[in-house]
């Protein structure tokens, strides 16, 4: 009898030690998550904050869980760049585009390059990045600044005039102005900078006229 009582507390036991283990594996993935977030948070902050250490090693931490994880390759290129340690940062911006292709991975080696004064692989980068994503001006005006810095004048403006077309705000326009100015087309330049001038102070309201401070005697 007594055998038989232990045979079946051994076999209830098992059964809870599978149970207890089970629930166990359930949970590393939850914990795994809530430490990942907790990292991602760590460092988004302590990007904001300057506190470059302290992002550098929760991005590490991110990648030594999660070594394909191409937001942290791109979080961990921009804390490179920002430090000027610009081919690791392109290391990073290049490993994060492997994994997860993206306009934006492809932008931000572009914007390296072209820091660096590597012009051409400045363009490329940009022409790859404007095939995956061309619907934002920001895109199209920095591909304008690498063909200016080539001689490449008339990409130049077609790259403006588009990004004008997506975005015109006065500050596109002033961007687009400058450039017919820079080349010679400054009837262009002049129609702009008066539109430009028209959606700030929009027709038929007075400009605000300043009243001379009173001076207490």
């Amino acid at each position: 009898m007594l055998g038989l009582l232990l045979i079946a507390a051994l076999g209830a036991w098992v059964i809870w030690q599978r149970q207890t283990v089970d629930e166990a594996a359930r949970d590393i993935p939850v914990k795994i998550s809530e430490k990942l977030e907790a990292l991602w948070t760590i460092a988004q902050e302590s990007l904001r904050e300057k506190k470059y250490l302290r992002a550098e090693k929760a991005l590490l931490t991110i990648l030594r869980v999660d070594e394909r994880n191409a937001g942290a390759y791109n979080r961990l290129g921009i804390l490179y760049a920002k430090q000027q340690a610009f081919k690791d940062a392109i290391e990073c911006f290049e490993i994060a585009q492997s994994l997860e292709p993206s306009a934006s991975s492809l932008h931000n080696v572009g914007l390296i390059y072209y820091e660096t004064k590597n012009y051409e692989k400045a363009a490329l980068a940009f022409e790859q990045a404007l095939e995956m994503e061309e619907s934002l001006a920001a895109r199209h005006i920095a591909y304008a600044k690498v063909q200016e810095k080539l001689g490449h004048s008339k990409k130049m403006i077609a790259a403006l005039e588009r990004a004008v077309e997506i975005d015109p705000i006065p500050q596109t326009l002033t961007i687009l102005a400058d450039a017919y100015d820079r080349t010679g087309q400054t009837d262009l330049a002049t129609d702009l900078r008066d539109k430009a001038t028209k959606m700030l102070v929009p027709a038929g309201q007075p400009k605000q006229v300043r009243q001379p401070r009173k001076v207490v005697m």
